[in-house]
């Protein structure tokens, strides 16, 4: 497990289960002045009674810490949070996490995807399905920057984000530990529907346009298709995730 190095968190959402889940890595929290709606006084409270650290910034301050941070296009909603980010967890940590679960594993593995919107609309997805991580590779990937974490609404915080040296060697060892390993691939004969996701599952996406890579195509015990009734030829990757996880929601739920 790698602890995250200090970064800001910026967003109302994001800020808040900073506060709400981890409270021992706030490190400080800048409020922008004339900023006093409903959400931003839940805040403030939240920061008084776990006595941390805040204080008030003019547009100015606040405009010149953004540009400083290279976040002057940030869509802050007038707070900042600087905090130690979440952990990053490696595939070391991957056997105690899945030995201790109580109940089939499921797990979202993001084959090269490297925008940080799609890594925290992923993150997302998965912390309402109840998957148990989130797996990037440590090449050609994203990772939890502070744009995932502000798309995630609090996801980066509950779902464990697991960062591997080696895809298909970490795939292998999930196969060999009982988990079916599905990748998603235009070109497969077998479709979402027609996977059995009951059983401990690992659903690999690819990046957009890419799709998987040729090992990592090759490490999956199965593919399958998302049926597709329009015009477009692929699902962005995020909402491909979110239906593909709630497949699986859906039959464990049957």
């Amino acid at each position: 497990m790698t602890h995250g190095t200090a970064q800001w968190v910026y967003g109302i959402h994001a800020c808040q289960s900073a506060l709400e889940h981890h409270p021992d890595r706030i490190r400080e929290i800048i409020f922008l002045k004339g900023r006093q709606d409903q959400r931003i006084q839940r805040l403030l409270e939240l920061a008084k009674a776990s006595g941390m650290k805040f204080r008030w910034q003019s547009r100015e301050e606040f405009d010149r810490l953004l540009n400083r941070q290279g976040l002057s296009d940030a869509r802050h909603q007038g707070v900042l949070v600087q905090t130690l980010a979440a952990p990053v967890l490696s595939e070391n940590d991957l056997d105690e996490l899945i030995t201790g679960l109580d109940h089939p594993a499921l797990l979202l593995v993001l084959d090269g995807v490297t925008d940080p919107h799609n890594i925290g609309a992923c993150l997302r997805s998965a912390d309402a399905a109840g998957a148990d991580a989130v797996i990037v590779p440590k090449d050609k990937s994203g990772t939890l920057t502070p744009t995932a974490v502000k798309i995630a609404s609090g996801a980066a915080d509950s779902v464990p984000f697991v960062m591997v040296t080696n895809l298909a060697r970490t795939l292998d060892h999930l196969k060999s530990a009982g988990i079916w390993v599905l990748g998603a691939a235009g070109e497969a004969k077998a479709n979402l529907y027609q996977c059995d996701f009951k059983v401990p599952s690992a659903i690999v996406m690819g990046a957009e346009g890419k799709g998987l890579r040729r090992l990592t195509r090759q490490t999956c015990d199965d593919l399958f298709q998302i049926p597709m009734a329009g015009d477009v030829s692929s699902l962005n990757v995020s909402v491909a995730a979110g239906v593909s996880l709630f497949e699986a929601v859906r039959q464990r739920l049957g």
